[in-house]
């Protein structure tokens, strides 16, 4: 068989399990906030989840075209072979990063860890003049401001939930916030699913492009059907660890606190997607509840989590891009 063939495949079927992993590992943040509040049962939560994910994966491609050209240029490689290996060396890279960060309850970054490994293997192949400077840095300009717009947005609504219903009786605002938080896991789950299911659908097509069996930057059909499928059926998982995490240990969360939180890290992620930019949606729903936090009580945010958290957000990007240049060489070796 065709060894570029065979590449092909490979990429596919770890770019589906990259967006499996991602489905249980990132989607976990985005029912968090209503399964911590009990606004929703895990089961139910879980179910809508992964329908509204699938929904947004199909609803929207801006993100997927500039991940599949803004970070390398598929077209630039005259060795198929090569760009092939780089985007295989950037899923295992991605896919082993997420796994160890899942394992141990760590809310990290799919964005981050391929974005990293994309250039990690880029680099190591072909060395730091093959990346498309231009768009790698406005997505990683996305990535970093995206948080600090979050925990601003979720600031400001959780302050103007506080000062509208501040003589509203406490147990009928919960109960009304817990039935809005459906609405808000809902519309949380949908705005994941038009910009981290778009990262998988990019790759796929960057390895296409690579392999020289796609000749435009459109993402195919069944490109897009797949890679919805797979995360909506890694979301069904389901991500405990994670849930725990943000759902628990940042703040202690009320109805209030986590519709406020859903509904600032929805804004966000619609407009990035909009801006056709990738963004980390853990960041995003994270920094949220950072935000809320803060304008309930600054001392309520356990701060030691946030900066356990944050340190992963910071360390990711490059441990995935030297693991993905090393994985590239191992597989220079054998292929």
């Amino acid at each position: 068989m065709d060894m570029l063939f065979v590449l092909i495949i490979l990429v596919v079927i770890f770019a589906l399990a990259f967006d499996f992993i991602n489905g249980f590992h990132d989607t976990a943040n985005a029912i968090a906030t209503s399964v911590s509040t009990k606004a929703l049962p895990p089961k139910v939560a879980i179910a809508m989840a992964a329908t509204m994910n699938f929904v947004g994966a199909l609803t929207f491609t801006g993100v997927a075209k500039s991940v599949s050209k803004d970070i390398v240029d598929p077209f630039q490689f005259n060795d198929e072979k090569i760009g092939l290996m780089i985007v295989l060396s950037a899923l295992i890279a991605g896919i082993a990063w997420n796994l160890i960060t899942w394992y141990y309850g760590i809310p990290s970054s799919s964005s981050h860890a391929i974005i990293g490994s994309i250039a990690g293997a880029a680099i190591s192949a072909a060395g730091f003049g093959v990346l498309n400077y231009d768009g790698f840095v406005k997505i990683i300009q996305a990535l970093i401001i995206s948080p600090f717009v979050a925990l601003a947005v979720g600031f400001i609504i959780m302050s103007i939930f506080a000062a509208i219903f501040k003589n509203f009786n406490k147990t009928k605002t919960n109960k009304g916030f817990r039935t809005f938080q459906i609405f808000t896991a809902a519309l949380q789950s949908f705005s994941h699913g038009t910009n981290d299911a778009q990262k998988a659908m990019g790759i796929i097509t960057l390895a296409l492009i690579a392999g020289g069996y796609h000749a435009t930057e459109g993402i195919p059909m069944w490109v897009r059907v797949a890679a919805a499928l797979s995360m909506g059926i890694g979301t069904s998982v389901g991500g405990w660890k994670i849930i725990k995490t943000v759902g628990g240990k940042i703040m202690k969360l009320q109805p209030v606190n986590g519709a406020a939180a859903d509904l600032s890290s929805a804004i966000i992620i619609f407009t990035f997607t909009a801006l056709k930019l990738p963004v980390s949606t853990t960041h995003v729903i994270s920094s949220a509840i950072m935000g809320v936090g803060s304008a309930k009580r600054v001392k309520g945010v356990k701060w030691g989590v946030a900066r356990r958290i944050v340190m992963t957000w910071i360390i990711t990007l490059p441990i995935s891009a030297v693991i993905a240049a090393i994985v590239y060489q191992l597989l220079n070796l054998f292929l």
